[in-house]
């Protein structure tokens, strides 16, 4: 036996149970719903704030980091998986859904905000040790650990490949888009390496909330007595609502008197109403009109007219979301639910008709950053057979003289000129209307005769129109 005296043993340190953080806790449960069940973000969030506002978790500053670190995550999510992918020892396919999560989160509050990193490594590894477990919890650490060594700048310098090397690649990566649609949006813009570098880092902004006065029922001027309301851009009937702005506390909105929408999409509905014709002004078709926002513009400029609204809508969920935002529509109308491509009213029935067709919404990445990574090429070919017919019926049922408005919310080539070709090839009664003159005072809209509207030059949705007069 040895005769040094024994050494005492260091006490142990007690365990301690990991701090639930409200704020990171609900931005974790709402990446994993958009995860897991296919949701959207701009659906999941809103019930979860206001559920941890009941419950007296949440102040206004809370709500708003949580909105930023999960639309902030999503948006950027291709550019920190190419940077968490450089510090594992796996491929990212290998690391559980739910770790590469509270990864994303991390690198998102290291990378994208103003966190002090001590702060947002710490954050993350309690949220792990939360949700994941001790074990995972060390595994997030030492990953996090790494990606605070540089900032972001540095890590695109080591994960994107060089702009002359491969351009699309390092769009890519740079501004976190799949490459298939870098390139469809460049086609689709043209131009050089600026223009679509503008377009891709406007995705990645925040889009203002846009309020619609309902003619006749609310006016621009009544909405802009609002706390930090300004006026919209292009649309008589917009006004912009500056950061923090709340649609539900303006008293129009409530009353349905005004809604939220683009101001992209009211130009569409606007120019649609404000195209000439030959002969009467009588009967208004919104042939897919689900969710409701054009619809319920449409049909307060027909009653100012004393013109009727027809608004029909496939899915019969989504019909009761139209008749919702027409109800109190001070002029008559009428919501049905019925399949565009085989419609219950007589040919040649209407005046005008808007047919906004459904489509993969690569305009709206901005509202919608998780639809990015969910859409793939061959998503269009699902969508082409249904454009083009839903476009046949918009010629078939309105009258002479009469106008259509095709309009997509994407502007893919193949959702947009495309369709219009195709379908003009086969109706020889039919003749695109230059669009840019009823988009009054709007710029850049391009040589005609339809237009694309883009974010980053005109701060709506990537809207494309296309009117079209059948004339015989």
């Amino acid at each position: 036996m040895s005769d040094q005296p024994r050494q005492p043993r260091s006490p142990r340190k007690p365990y301690r149970r990991p701090q639930k953080d409200p704020v990171r806790m609900l931005a974790f449960e709402a990446l994993r719903a958009v995860d897991e069940r296919d949701a959207y973000a701009n659906l999941v969030l809103p019930p979860l704030l206001r559920k941890a506002r009941e419950k007296g978790d949440f102040d206004t500053r809370d709500a708003a980091l949580a909105t930023e670190l999960v639309y902030g995550t999503l948006r950027r999510q291709g550019t920190y998986d190419a940077i968490i992918a450089a510090c594992v020892d796996r491929p990212l396919r290998e690391v559980d859904p739910p770790v590469l999560d509270v990864l994303s989160l991390g690198a998102h509050q290291l990378l994208g905000t103003r966190i002090p990193t001590h702060a947002a490594v710490s954050a993350s590894v309690e949220l792990a040790r939360v949700v994941l477990g001790d074990g995972r919890a060390k595994f997030v650490n030492a990953v996090l650990r790494k990606i605070a060594q540089d900032d972001l700048d540095a890590w695109l310098e080591k994960v994107a490949p060089p702009y002359d090397e491969d351009p699309e690649d390092h769009l890519a990566v740079v501004h976190s888009h799949p490459r298939w649609v870098v390139s469809a949006l460049w086609d689709s813009l043209g131009g050089g390496r600026a223009g679509i570098e503008d377009l891709l880092a406007a995705d990645n902004e925040r889009p203002e909330v846009t309020l619609v006065a309902r003619p006749g029922r609310a006016t621009a001027e009544e909405l802009l007595r609002e706390d930090a309301a300004v006026p919209g851009r292009w649309s008589p009937y917009a006004v912009r609502l500056a950061e923090g702005g709340e649609p539900g506390a303006v008293e129009a909105v409530r009353e349905n008197r005004a809604g939220v929408q683009d101001e992209g999409s009211q130009l569409v509905a606007l120019a649609l109403a404000n195209a000439p014709l030959d002969g009467p002004d009588e009967k208004w078709l919104d042939g897919c009109a689900g969710p409701g926002g054009k619809a319920a513009l449409l049909a307060a400029l027909a009653a100012e007219r004393g013109a009727l609204l027809l608004a029909s809508e496939k899915q019969p969920h989504r019909a009761g979301l139209v008749a919702k935002a027409l109800d109190g529509n001070p002029g008559p109308y009428q919501v049905i639910a019925a399949d565009g491509t085989r419609p219950p009213w007589r040919p040649g029935s209407f005046d005008r008709v808007l047919m906004d067709v459904p489509c993969t919404g690569l305009g709206a990445l901005r509202r919608r950053p998780e639809a990015r990574w969910r859409r793939r090429p061959d998503d269009l070919d699902g969508f082409a057979p249904l454009q083009r017919s839903l476009l046949h019926t918009a010629l078939d049922s309105v009258r002479v003289g009469g106008v259509v408005g095709y309009a997509t919310c994407s502007p893919h080539l193949a959702e947009t000129r495309a369709v219009v070709d195709d379908v003009l090839k086969q109706r020889p009664e039919a003749e695109l209307v230059d669009a840019r003159p009823l988009l009054a005072g709007v710029p850049e809209l391009g040589e005609g005769p339809d237009v694309q509207l883009w974010p980053h030059l005109h701060g709506t949705d990537a809207m494309y129109l296309a009117l079209i007069r059948r004339t015989g």
